[in-house]
């Protein structure tokens, strides 16, 4: 067994363990706060725990994805993208309470112009404007890609209205879904895997674990549907299916990006898995997909 293996084996179940506790926290909390009956808030403060370790996960993204924009020069603030993807994420938590949902549009527009007159001020600052363009560029495109995305990792578990109220169910199906197609392509592709799926990009995916991913992911989305009011196993299977999909599809984009930078994995923080990002890569891009196919239930 390689050591790469060995430490996904290792180091993924610990991971697994503490995501569940930090969503039983999540879940602890939102029952805890059942009683409060302010701010328009009815059933408890849901997501604090799950928007907490997603915040402190943006730096190390933000470090990872500036990594990957160095291969072309592009140099993004991390200061400056750290603390709007973190104000992204408590703006997505805070739309749960009725007197910021009235003004949600307009703060999160407040949120990107912020990016964008911070990242021009580091050129004012400086009296220099070669760069700026650059700067502003890869500044905002890394709060649209850390930030933006994992707006609707939160929305999923607050969203509270006429379309799905939120609960830890509809984030857990979009995490279950998108790391089972990882695992049974992985298993898949290594035993009976012959068809390269894009070899230029990803020599390691084939067809047959693309499809051994996909029946992993339909199986563990009908098996989430039985908690989720109103979805049945057939759309829970679907569901799955699409996410996992898109997952993949987020999966070969960071790919795009490493090969570019010409680097195996966006870092090396969690052995075995590579970087931050090479983690929630696939759930970035699929959870604005899974808000939208819960919002048609």
């Amino acid at each position: 067994m390689d050591t790469a293996l060995r430490n996904r084996l290792t180091l993924g179940p610990v991971m697994l363990l503490s995501l569940v506790g930090i969503l039983w926290l999540d879940w602890k909390i939102e029952k805890w706060t059942q009683d409060i009956d302010a701010a328009g808030l009815q059933g408890g403060i849901r997501g604090a725990a799950f928007t907490v370790m997603l915040i402190l996960i943006v730096p190390l993204a933000t470090r990872e994805l500036a990594r990957l924009f160095a291969a072309e020069h592009v140099k993004p603030y991390r200061l400056i993208s750290t603390l709007a993807s973190s104000l992204i994420l408590l703006h997505a938590f805070a739309t749960q309470f009725e007197p910021f949902a009235k003004i949600a549009a307009s703060t999160l527009a407040f949120i990107i112009i912020f990016t964008m007159v911070a990242a021009a001020w580091q050129r004012v600052r400086i009296r220099e404007s070669q760069q700026a363009i650059v700067g502003m560029a890869g500044t905002l495109l890394a709060v649209m890609y850390v930030g933006q995305l994992a707006w609707f990792m939160v929305a999923l578990r607050v969203k509270d209205g006429e379309w799905f109220t939120g609960t830890i169910w509809h984030v857990v199906l979009l995490l279950l879904a998108v790391k089972f197609t990882d695992i049974g392509a992985f298993f898949v592709g290594r035993s009976f895997g012959k068809h390269k799926l894009i070899p230029w990009l990803s020599p390691g995916k084939t067809w047959e674990g693309l499809l051994g991913g996909l029946v992993f992911a339909g199986a563990i989305g009908a098996l989430c549907a039985t908690q989720i009011t109103g979805m049945g196993w057939e759309r829970g299977l679907l569901f799955g299916v699409i996410i996992g999909g898109v997952g993949q599809m987020g999966d070969l984009f960071e790919s795009m990006m490493k090969r570019d930078a010409e680097v195996k994995d966006s870092g090396s923080a969690v052995p075995g898995f590579g970087g931050v990002l090479d983690i929630i890569d696939s759930p970035l891009l699929a959870a604005p997909v899974a808000y939208l196919c819960f919002s048609l239930l």
